[in-house]
């Protein structure tokens, strides 16, 4: 095997490891890549040395990274799925190798093969830095990822309210929906993100709109993703109530937010609504009531009806 075949070989093994938290440019992981690239010398093909690009960029070896790119290295160059070296910096977190890139003329709104930029690595990793340096550069705000999901709708589920008001400012439409129909105020209430709510609702967005499968803000608020904590997803609901959100408003399958709930298994949610006057007596079109929804069989008492 040739010597260059080994050296290409290794450097796609090392991408595949961990990157430490450091990342610095003289970590043991970057002294390895530049020892192997140095071995390689004039045998290593101009391709192979784009792809060794990436796993510079991915171990955030900038020293390596402008070697490389001083040799010919493309900053256009794709990985398997249509990546180039700035999003895979972008999606590490690495500013430093950001500005490098962007210095030597990475295209700034390049998308890999599922539609998403740099930007919006950044903003579906909470890396404020670089989304702010990108906003800064020029970037486009409204370019969208997979599934047409844009940058303020990948902040908003990841919670990051930083990002979302800088996404904003620059123009980023706080009402695009995605392919699915949900708007970046729906990732908000179902990743129970209170802060990035307020901040959505307070631009005029209608408390009470229905979006995908006729669902309300309150309805995707009260039967979050599994993995938030209740407490934070009662917090958004709370506000949406105390807000004026109609409470029995019903989704295509004539379902209310205190069905949803139920059925979620959200305890504490399906009380707050009961709190708040929610109907437990109405049925949904399969003529089931909250009751009949839920597996709690002490949350199923509290919502017979008497």
């Amino acid at each position: 095997m040739h010597r260059h075949a080994v050296f290409l070989g290794s450097i796609v093994s090392a991408a595949l490891c961990t990157v430490s938290a450091a990342g610095a440019a003289d970590s043991e992981r970057c002294q390895g890549l530049s020892r192997r690239f140095e071995m390689a010398g004039r045998q290593i093909t101009a391709l192979e040395v784009s792809l060794t690009l990436f796993s510079a960029v991915d171990g955030n070896c900038v020293d390596l990274a402008t070697r490389l790119l001083d040799q010919g290295a493309s900053v256009d160059a794709r990985d398997r799925l249509g990546a180039r070296p700035l999003g895979h910096a972008a999606r590490s977190g690495h500013l430093q190798m950001v500005d490098l890139l962007l210095a030597r003329g990475a295209p700034i709104d390049a998308r890999d093969l599922a539609g998403a930029t740099a930007l919006y690595f950044a903003a579906e990793g909470s890396h404020i830095s670089i989304a702010q340096r990108l906003i800064e550069r020029g970037a486009d705000v409204k370019l969208t990822g997979r599934s047409g999901i844009s940058p303020v709708a990948a902040a908003a589920y990841a919670g990051n309210d930083a990002i979302v008001e800088a996404l904003l400012a620059a123009g980023a439409d706080e009402r695009a929906p995605d392919e699915t129909g949900k708007p970046p105020i729906v990732y908000a209430a179902a990743g129970g993100r209170l802060d990035i709510v307020k901040r959505l609702l307070a631009r005029n967005i209608d408390i009470d709109a229905r979006y995908a499968n006729d669902l309300t803000v309150l309805m995707w608020a009260s039967g979050p993703d599994e993995k938030v904590p209740e407490a934070e997803a009662i917090k958004v609901v709370t506000y949406l109530l105390e807000a004026g959100a109609r409470v029995d408003d019903r989704d295509d399958r004539g379902r209310t937010a205190l069905m949803i709930a139920a059925e979620g298994g959200r305890a504490d949610i399906a009380g707050l609504l009961l709190a708040r006057g929610a109907d437990s007596s109405l049925k949904d079109k399969a003529g089931k009531r909250a009751a009949d929804l839920t597996v709690l069989s002490s949350l199923r008492a509290r919502l017979t009806p008497p």
